[in-house]
């Protein structure tokens, strides 16, 4: 049997968490996914940064963090005024906003443009986030930096803007590098693919630098990940039969096969990337939206995946208190702990243990 390292159902109550890895800040931390995932691991996350006041308050709620920053990362990273601790991190931890880069949005048309995050904050050149990210790392000097981004950031003329990414990191003092990396894959019941980038300062780098390629020199780091893939029937709620008769959606749940988009079976060939699940496989990647008519729906009760499935889902903690933020925007926000978990405790293993 494939055991998995990180348990997906699981409580923070019962969590132990041993804080002796190293000290984590995490900015675009949303409600705390990330947070959970360096927890998990041993770490001690001391702060976070994020311009949401309502994820601000849910962090508070379930982290009681020393250090909160309410603002934008482009103030934040111009602050000349931060405590002591956060020039002493092991691990500067961000997840900056990615909808431009998305494969699900606009893309190239929106690149440059000012967008508001959906909870009204003010407005945003929201490429322009992941260099004032790198900007606080060039100020604070962590000796590790991990910026978490979608998979679009890899294709078409996006991958310019990666090149960009490489740049600045490498002006900032560090060796970058990035991993696409499938949650399937790391204990996580859902396939959800996402773009990592792992930064080493260079001044701590020398004991594991070796050539990738004949002009390329970085620190040597493995993330390959091949646990079992955890099916939609080990995580459904089996207690759960409340069909839902919803107009949009009714047809189309009818006619569509288990595991595919409700698009394969719209006349226009689009429905808001709704989709029925496949009992045997994963889930896949879960929106902001992803127990609504856009989100995944059960593969033979005609509802969407209840609040229970999505928490496990994302890995959350089944106690998390979500306060006034929907959970399933919450969660299809955030990077799911167990993935971060696993990460981080590659990075623990391979580079801080070593240092």
């Amino acid at each position: 049997m494939n055991k998995h390292k990180f348990n997906y159902n699981w409580t923070l109550k019962d969590a132990v968490f041993t804080k002796n890895n190293g000290k984590v800040f995490s900015c675009f931390a949303c409600g705390g996914g990330s947070t959970m995932g360096y927890k998990l691991a041993g770490f001690d996350v001391i702060g976070h940064n994020d311009i949401d006041k309502k994820m601000i308050e849910v962090y508070k709620e379930n982290h009681n963090p020393k250090f909160s920053f309410h603002e934008s990362i482009t103030t934040f990273a111009q602050r000349k005024d931060l405590p002591k601790e956060l020039y002493e991190l092991d691990i500067l931890d961000g997840s900056p906003p990615c909808s431009s880069f998305s494969m699900a949005g606009n893309r190239e048309k929106d690149w440059g443009k000012e967008k508001k995050f959906r909870e009204g904050q003010e407005m945003q050149v929201l490429d322009t986030l992941f260099f004032d990210f790198i900007n606080l790392a060039k100020e604070l000097q962590p000796k590790v930096v991990v910026a978490e981004n979608v998979k679009g950031l890899l294709l078409g003329a996006a991958k310019e803007y990666v090149r960009k990414i490489y740049n600045a990191f490498d002006e900032a003092g560090y060796y970058c590098q990035h991993f696409l990396l499938d949650a399937s894959k790391m204990g996580v019941p859902q396939r959800r693919e996402r773009v990592f980038f792992i930064c080493l300062r260079k001044d701590l780098a020398s004991k594991f630098l070796y050539w990738q390629d004949m002009f390329t020199e970085v620190p040597k780091i493995e993330m390959e990940f091949n646990e079992k893939e955890i099916p939609f029937k080990e995580i459904e709620d089996k207690t759960d039969f409340n069909t839902l008769n919803h107009l949009a959606v009714s047809k189309l749940w009818d006619l569509c096969l288990p595991g595919n988009s409700f698009s394969t079976v719209h006349e226009k060939g689009s429905f808001f990337n709704g989709s029925k699940s496949d009992k045997d496989r994963a889930l896949p990647t879960l929106t902001a939206n992803p127990g609504g008519t856009r989100g995944v729906w059960h593969y033979n009760i005609k509802r969407p995946i209840n609040n229970l499935e999505i928490k496990k889902a994302g890995s959350y903690p089944l106690d998390y208190n979500f306060l006034n933020v929907k959970l399933n925007y919450l969660i299809g926000m955030s990077v799911p702990p167990v993935m971060t978990a696993q990460i981080a405790t590659k990075i623990y293993e391979q580079w801080l243990s070593k240092l």
